[in-house]
């Protein structure tokens, strides 16, 4: 059987307990459909790039699938009527992930360190030889 990774995006006014009934919903039609949901994760609620359907934020899901390519199609078919999925994506892996996504190990990022010096330790505007218009001004006036 072939692997997937099913994400979907439900509408930002569902309660958390309907957006589990809504992976439940999905789990039930893989598996009757005798394929295997091996991992849900839910992502929470958050903010969207751009405002799909009049929504700025979605609840975000993502569930691991053991199952033939006919499941996919059912499973994307429902998904599609279900008017509380604003956007839905499957991808064919290689292989699932055993831990947790990427998406969860957001703690991970915070271990990079400093990035050394930024812009605005250049020192004030005379030792970099900019002229601003006030020292035009009183150049122009003879001080």
């Amino acid at each position: 059987m072939a692997l997937y990774e099913h994400v979907f995006l439900a509408r930002q006014d569902l309660a958390q307990a309907q957006v589990d009934a809504l992976a439940e919903t999905a789990t039930k039609i893989v598996e009757d459909n005798q394929g295997k949901v091996t991992k849900v994760e839910t992502w929470g609620l958050r903010s969207l790039a751009y405002k799909i359907a009049k929504n700025r934020k979605a609840h975000y899901v993502m569930l691991n699938i053991d199952a033939p390519a006919g499941v996919v199609a059912e499973l994307e078919r429902q998904t599609q009527i279900n008017e509380d999925v604003i956007r839905y994506m499957t991808v064919k892996v290689d292989e699932l992930e055993t831990g947790p996504s990427v998406m969860m190990r957001k703690q991970e990022r915070g271990d990079r360190g400093d990035r050394g010096p930024r812009g605005g330790d250049r020192g004030p505007r005379e030792d970099r030889g900019d002229r601003g218009p006030r020292r035009d001004r009183e150049e122009a006036a003879g001080e």
